[in-house]
């Protein structure tokens, strides 16, 4: 958060779902959607993007990488996500 409010050329935030102490990566990405609207987001989870989302974590839209990827699938991913193209969005019916 505090890299955020110094720098003006992040684009993306990644993170993982499930953190460790405070803040999860779900909490962190809605103050980061207040502080810069408008960033584009991508979580990862080991959790399938179903569990997730059948444990209503999840709105619909939100990007999720599952675990394991390889790095070609992050970066195509990333670039997606950057580009405003979103191929393996959630669908709002899987989302609850």
């Amino acid at each position: 958060m505090a890299i955020l409010r110094e720098r003006s050329d992040i684009d993306l935030l990644f993170t993982d779902i499930v953190l460790p102490g405070g803040m999860n990566g779900l909490q962190i990405g809605e103050a980061v959607e207040k502080m810069r609207p408008g960033i584009k987001i991508l979580y990862t989870s080991g959790y399938s993007a179903s569990a997730i989302a059948n444990g209503g974590r999840l709105k619909a839209g939100v990007e999720l990488l599952s675990k394991p990827y390889r790095r070609a699938e992050l970066a195509a991913k990333l670039r997606n996500v950057l580009d405003g193209h979103s191929p393996n969005v959630l669908n709002k019916a899987d989302v609850r």
